[in-house]
């Protein structure tokens, strides 16, 4: 059920402009299967077909290699290993230590070690296998604490304080430590990692790759080609999703699609199987979380110690960045006045794991949110009411441990008017009475907020570029630098370009992100695509509307202040003379006036003291909040969700139907990382869940029964593009309502005096467990008197 109302936005709307529900540019297309992919182009004659030969091992060395076989297998044109490479071999995207191909030391099973490419994509994924690899086997680091107490680390600690959290937890009345693991993801994103690269003149390429990160993909083929970035150009028209898993994996297949281009002399195309898919590239970071938190009676927080570690896996890739977010969204909506938070980034022996829908913020807010239920078991209180009392507020406490200053607050307004209209306190009062008395079934409840920041912590990423052209039938096209992975981008964009310009958003089309259109552009990510995006786009939309308004006002002997555009339409002058938009561009285009802008924004006010962990990383915050309900069988472990209410700030709404397929997807792919998503790796690092067989994302029939959205009532105070909220991210978080709901219900085997351990995914077996060993707390607790 939705509420579709943008409650913020003003009475009257422009039919198809932002503020109201228009259908996805591409809704069509998908449902009809005409909706092109990389894999669905049409591909040009010759086309070669590459597969890659990876690591069976964890850790190790290469000792041998004969790839005799496969250079005689059926079909077979070339083999590129890593000394065919002419330029850089390492792809790191921000630090080293990602080779493109390895010829020697082996870091996790599933690195590449060399790519064929044959005349069709079976006979090359055939011929791979053909390969005879020695390897030297050697123990791999698999265990996140084991790095963590050897010091294994991908990058330096980092760590930020806000007042004296030792001196403040020494004073504390009541004191709590726990710690925690909070289990990783895989993106299953529905089109898998895929590039299709074409020879071009002056030793140029065209490469068409489903990437988050058009940009970054165009440095790194020019960088391993050797070739200046203009030789290079990256097209992208669509992802079947990326989550983050396209951010920076993407460039390693263009790479390798391009290296066999400039040896064969042919087009090729690279597109992996699942399965080797999930082998080769990372995943959301597993954490391991502790925290050492003060309390009074109430509930109050005194003071804390919080620590995140993230399992990095085997490099960098863009760990620094997400292990810094986890740190940066610890204190989830809680006011901390005395806190110490320590975040380090551990190397062990898998894929190095990378960007995930909340990049570290998710696993950041584990720590508190069970903290928060921790702290209400141990008081004797509902968990929303110790939620509410820590909450941030007005009043000296609004201060984040990284020294930025919550303004606009919403949260305790949002909660509340969840709270009630979710009928919350009934439902815990009936749910707590029907515990009681039911032998098998235990229900649980639970609400849970969300601030989440938005900005890229990178500060050079927050900027954006737009390329329009009116043509003088009135048509227009835009080009921008975010990528359409099925969240919208595209459309909110035309609505943004619409509204600028007051004609029907029909006469806009959104072509293919081109890095010879928009140049030096940032990754579609951090929930920053419209944020960025549509402010350039409407940058640009200004320019052309300014321009065309001087020509009208000086060929039409007007104020320029009399020009106005509106209903499609250009009027000018007292006596309210028109003429058609079309009209007007092709009027416009006769007096010699440009009809092509660029435009440009960078997020203001942001700046971060890494050295001093103070600054004001985010633009603004974006809040929500969940009630989840569940209901566990006690005998199994087994539960299901049974029902969700959901309130969410998007700000000033640009397409509510968009918003809300946003805010239900992250909250059933949040659900489904705390719930049934599982990564296993053997003790030798082999990945066992490497397919849909082994590793259960959710289902339609998983979907709760009553799942209710609604949109915040508040404009943006910020200004940002028509005064909206990201909404990528922050619904994924929502679902730690879920997670907290399954602790209720397993807490109330012992008449709530007991807050359950309950590492994630919660599978039915890890619930099972958390039951036996509250059960065995309970009994404890009873004998000792307590």
């Amino acid at each position: 059920m939705r509420n579709l109302k943008a409650k913020g936005s003003p009475a009257s709307q422009v039919a198809g402009t932002t503020g109201v529900a228009r259908v996805h540019e591409s809704a069509t297309k998908h449902v009809s299967g005409t909706a092109i992919y990389v894999d669905d182009m049409l591909e040009p004659r010759g086309t070669l077909y590459g597969a890659v030969g990876y690591s069976s091992i964890a850790k190790g060395r290469i000792t041998g290699m004969d790839l005799s076989a496969v250079r005689q297998s059926e079909g077979v044109v070339d083999i590129l290993v890593v000394e065919d490479i002419p330029g850089v071999t390492d792809i790191g995207a921000v630090f080293g230590g990602d080779p493109i191909l390895t010829s020697e030391e082996i870091k996790y099973q599933g690195q590449p070690i060399f790519v064929v490419v044959a005349e069709t994509e079976q006979q090359a994924r055939r011929a791979v296998k053909q390969a005879k690899i020695e390897f030297v086997e050697d123990v791999p680091t698999l265990d996140v604490i084991e790095a963590l107490t050897a010091q294994q680390f991908v990058r330096p600690s980092h760590f930020m304080s806000h007042g004296d959290a030792q001196a403040a937890l020494a004073k504390a009345p009541k004191r709590l430590q726990a710690e925690q693991h909070v289990g990783g993801q895989e993106h299953f994103y529905l089109e898998g990692q895929v590039a299709l690269v074409v020879p071009a003149e002056d030793g140029g390429m065209l490469v068409y790759s489903s990437t988050q990160h058009p940009s970054e993909v165009q440095k790194l083929v020019a960088e391993v080609l050797s070739v200046p970035a203009n030789r290079i150009t990256v097209d992208m028209r669509r992802m079947g999703g990326g989550f983050g898993g396209k951010e920076s994996q993407a460039a390693g297949w263009a790479c390798m699609a391009a290296a066999l281009v400039l040896k064969t002399g042919k087009p090729v195309k690279l597109r992996l199987p699942r399965v080797d898919d999930m082998t080769m590239t990372g995943k959301r970071h597993p954490f391991y979380n502790t925290y050492d938190i003060g309390f009074d009676e109430q509930g109050l927080i005194q003071g804390a110690d919080i620590m995140v570690a993230g399992n990095c896996g085997h490099s960098a890739d863009l760990s620094d960045a997400i292990v810094d977010r986890a740190m940066f969204h610890a204190d989830n909506a809680y006011y901390l006045a005395d806190v110490s938070i320590a975040g380090h980034r551990c190397r062990t022996n898998t894929v190095s794991h990378t960007a995930f829908r909340g990049f570290g913020g998710p696993q950041g807010m584990m720590i508190i949110e069970r903290a928060m239920d921790d702290i209400a078991r141990a008081v004797g209180k509902d968990p929303l009411d110790v939620r509410k009392l820590n909450l941030y507020s007005a009043g000296g406490r609004d201060t984040t441990p990284y020294h930025q200053t919550v303004e606009h607050n919403v949260l305790l307004e949002l909660i509340e008017q969840l709270e009630q209209n979710s009928d919350y306190r009934a439902r815990r009062a009936e749910i707590t009475q029907w515990n009681k008395t039911s032998r098998v079934l235990q229900r649980g409840l639970a609400l849970t907020p969300v601030k989440f920041g938005i900005s890229f912590t990178l500060q050079h990423l927050n900027q954006a570029g737009a390329l329009i052209h009116i043509y003088t039938d009135g048509s227009i096209q835009v080009n921008h630098g975010g990528t359409e992975m099925g969240q919208g981008l595209h459309t909110k964009i035309i609505q943004i370009v619409a509204e600028a310009l007051a004609i029907d958003p029909h006469e806009i089309q959104i072509t293919a992100t081109r890095t010879d259109k928009v140049p030096n552009t940032s990754p579609t990510a951090a929930s920053s695509g419209t944020d960025l995006n549509g402010q350039a786009a409407r940058n640009a939309a200004l320019t052309l509307k300014q321009r065309i308004a001087e020509c009208v006002a000086e060929h039409k002997a007007c104020g320029r202040d009399s020009v106005r555009f509106a209903d499609g339409r250009i009027y000018w002058g007292d006596q309210g003379e028109s003429m058609s938009f079309a009209d007007g561009a092709l009027f416009a285009y006769e007096n010699r006036v440009s009809l092509s802008a660029t435009g440009y924004y960078k997020t203001p006010k942001i700046w971060y003291d890494r050295e001093q962990a103070k600054g004001r990383p985010f633009f603004y915050f974006a809040n929500g909040a969940a009630v989840s309900e569940v209901v566990v069988d006690t005998l199994t472990g087994e539960y299901k969700v049974l029902a969700v209410d959901i309130l969410h700030d998007v700000g000033r709404s640009l397409n509510p139907a968009l918003d809300c397929g946003q805010i239900e997807g992250g909250f059933i792919q949040g659900m489904g990382w705390l719930t049934t998503e599982e990564l296993k790796w053997n003790d030798k690092g082999v990945l066992l869940s490497n397919g849909p067989a082994t590793y259960k994302i959710p289902a339609i029939s998983d979907t709760p029964k009553r799942f209710k959205v609604d949109l915040f009532a508040r404009a943006n105070e910020e200004d940002t593009v028509y005064h909206s909220k990201a909404v990528g991210e922050p619904p994924f978080m929502l679902a730690i309502s879920v997670w907290s709901a399954l602790r209720d219900a397993i807490s109330s085997l012992s008449n709530y005096q007991v807050s359950p351990p309950l590492d994630t995914p919660a599978t039915p077996e890890r619930v099972l467990n958390a039951m036996m060993a509250t059960r065995e707390q309970a009994a404890e607790q009873k004998g000792k008197g307590r």
